[in-house]
């Protein structure tokens, strides 16, 4: 996962000013990340706040990497099923600010996550909780993978 350091492999992630620094599994296997994010002037309004739907993005992006970082082989996130983004401070552009993804809990086909938003001073910025269809292999020899969420169109 190493690859996916930096903008997480989404070019938009960099473009707001967030960046992924680390990622890990503590002891209950359940997986973390951290990012710094400086907000940049494409992540703010006119007055330089940063926009909620930013907000979401970033606390998105640190809850899944979290989640495929306690995933097994090719065992990954599939997509975000429901997300609940909660901002408490406003957020600037230019300010430094430290972001933390965690597993909350991992079932077979469901993750469960949340993220924060700090400023420099740890004071709770903007926090989501939010739920993940995962993608896991089958085992070997039990047959195909797990079949696409819609059937391709005709």
């Amino acid at each position: 996962m190493d690859r996916w350091l930096g903008d997480g492999g989404m070019p938009v992630i960099a473009a707001v000013g967030a960046s992924f620094a680390d990622y890990g599994v503590d002891g209950e296997d359940l997986g973390w990340s951290t990012a710094t994010w400086t907000p940049t002037e494409l992540a703010c309004n006119p007055h330089g706040t940063v926009q909620a739907g930013i907000h979401a993005l970033v606390l998105d992006a640190a809850m899944n990497f979290a989640i495929n970082a306690a995933l097994a082989g090719r065992d990954r996130t599939r997509g975000t099923l429901e997300m609940k983004t909660e901002t408490m401070r406003p957020a600037t552009h230019g300010a430094r600010y430290a972001i933390r993804g965690e597993v909350v809990r991992m079932a077979r086909q469901v993750a469960y996550g949340e993220a924060t938003v700090r400023d420099d001073r740890d004071r709770l910025v903007s926090r989501a909780t939010g739920t993940f269809l995962l993608h896991r292999e089958p085992p070997a020899g039990t047959g195909s993978p797990q079949p696409a969420l819609d059937p391709p169109p005709q």
